[in-house]
Formats: C-alpha cells, structure tokens, sequence
C-alpha cells in the first residue's frame, strides 16, 4: 500500500495534536493507523479457500482506497489549520488556542 506519510511523521502529528487538544488531526492520525493494521491483516490472512482469498482481497483493496483518501484529507487539514508541511509542526496560532482555556 502506498503510503504518503511514515509512522513518525503520522505519530508526530498526533502527538502535537493529542498535547494541544487539537483532536480533529489526531482522529485522522488515528484512523490511518487503523486502515494499516486492517490492510495488514487482510494482506497476512492466511487463507486456503478461493472465496476467502477473494474476499481478503476485496476488503485490502477497499482498505487501500480509504487510506489513500484519509492521507489525502490529512495533507488537506495540516494545510487549512497552517501546520508546517516539512516539519509537521503544529502552528503556533493552534497552540495559544488550545491553551487559552487553561
């Protein structure tokens, strides 16, 4: 499965986002992570039958389709809410927001 962001970039992004409560990242992070052990399994699944050969296959490649658009919309957050697209940093602007309440 292609992949536009690492593990460590994808965990970079949640953590600064779990640590200033900035949650709408942090769901994308989280389900991309999610579509990746399911595409895993799918791809590992050891089966011996056509059908669940066929089956495995069908979800994987549905699977790959989420992915791809979860990164999409990921890239697509960090740029509206101005994360720094190099270092994956949260902007500043986002920091004081978050801990304005605090």
């Amino acid at each position: 499965m292609k992949e536009r962001y690492d593990a460590a970039q994808i965990s970079r992004v949640l953590d600064q986002a779990l640590v200033y409560q900035c949650a709408c990242p942090a769901q994308v992070c989280r389900a991309i992570f999610e579509l990746r052990e399911l595409y895993d399994y799918q791809r590992h699944c050891a089966s011996d039958t056509v059908n669940d050969r066929r089956v495995h296959e069908l979800i994987a490649g549905a699977t790959e389709r989420a992915h791809e658009a979860m990164e999409d919309c990921l890239a697509q957050v960090l740029e509206i809410e101005g994360w720094d697209p190099q270092t994956l940093t949260l902007p500043d602007q986002l920091k004081r927001k978050s801990t304005k309440g605090i």
